[in-house]
């Protein structure tokens, strides 16, 4: 599980993960980047992105460069989607939180995520997405974490 979160807010764009994101990912997750090439391919993953849209004089035509913001991946089991990752700006969070919900609710599941207690941003943007605290979860990386949850 990785949890990172950064600072700078910003309008964004949702779509699926494809691989070349996977440094990016990496980059946010503290992670190694075949690690996160891997996530892409097993699991659910969405990315919030910024584009800014270039006008160079230098250029024949307009460019678009994109900036990843934000990640979130998930998977089924049982009864309840599982966020298994989740990093970038709060506000990108918040809304790519709105992925796994989106899907729990069309199977009529419970979504569950677990935040280390010292990630008080990360807090803020699940229960601003509509989690609701419910105790403690296990140890993850020495730390203590809490679990949240959202019912259909």
């Amino acid at each position: 599980m990785f949890m990172r979160i950064h600072t700078v807010a910003t309008h964004m764009h949702v779509r699926d993960a494809v691989e070349d994101d996977a440094e990016a990912i990496a980059a946010l997750a503290d992670a190694p980047t075949d690690v996160v090439r891997n996530l892409v391919h097993d699991r659910s993953v969405r990315v919030a992105e910024r584009e800014q849209s270039g006008n160079d004089p230098n250029l024949d035509t307009n460019t678009v460069e994109t900036e990843l913001l934000g990640f979130v991946s998930f998977d089924a089991h049982g009864q309840t989607v599982h966020v298994t990752q989740l990093g970038g700006v709060p506000d990108a969070c918040e809304q790519l939180l709105a992925e796994p919900v989106r899907f729990a609710a069309s199977e009529e599941m419970a979504v569950e995520l677990l935040i280390e207690q010292e990630a008080a941003e990360l807090q803020a943007a699940a229960k601003a997405a509509g989690f609701r605290e419910d105790g403690t979860g296990p140890m993850f990386r020495g730390s203590r974490t809490l679990r949240f949850r959202q019912r259909p």
